[in-house]
């Protein structure tokens, strides 16, 4: 069975984040975790980076290809985007790249916010099995699992991240 370390790897991505800031002369960055495991990894990117200002959380709910079958999550009101988006330079924050369809679908919704200057893609892991052309600019791990198994991420009350891998039956990713 696969074990991932969710706090090592988190130690990974956020020199790898540090390495992909844009310089505050190039124009003002901001990390936007993507809802919701990627919306924990932004906020304590955010703050183990000593960044100014706040994060973002941005949702895909609205913008998904498979909203006819999926409907509203529980949580539509998931965007929260406390700065300008116009002109700024966006890392994009996940837990998990798959299929590239959340990411197309939130950078969609980013896009009704106005037009960043550059949007840049950092997750915790990469699992492949992709079905658009999107890749990150820095992942922790890169890993393959079948079709048929989901890596979720978790996190404790203290803030700890861990993983949690699961079957799932097709057609429910």
């Amino acid at each position: 069975m696969l074990q991932l370390d969710a706090e090592a790897l988190y130690t990974d991505l956020r020199e790898a984040v540090r390495r992909i800031l844009r310089p505050q002369a190039a124009g003002p960055t901001s990390l936007v975790g993507i809802w919701s495991g990627g919306a924990w990894l932004a906020e304590r990117l955010q703050h183990d980076l000593g960044l100014p200002g706040a994060h973002g959380v941005i949702s895909s709910t609205l913008h998904r290809d498979d909203f006819g079958s999926r409907g509203l999550s529980a949580r539509t009101d998931a965007t929260q985007l406390p700065f300008d988006i116009e002109g700024r330079h966006i890392v994009l924050v996940d837990d998990v790249l798959y299929t590239g369809r959340t990411v197309r679908a939130v950078i969609n919704e980013l896009y009704d916010f106005g037009r960043p200057a550059s949007v840049m893609l950092a997750v915790l892991v990469d699992r492949g099995g992709r079905e658009l052309p999107i890749e990150a600019a820095c992942a922790a791990a890169r890993i393959v699992l079948p079709a048929t198994q989901k890596l979720t991420l978790a996190r404790d009350e203290a803030g700890r991240f861990s993983f949690a891998v699961r079957e799932v039956r097709e057609g429910s990713r």
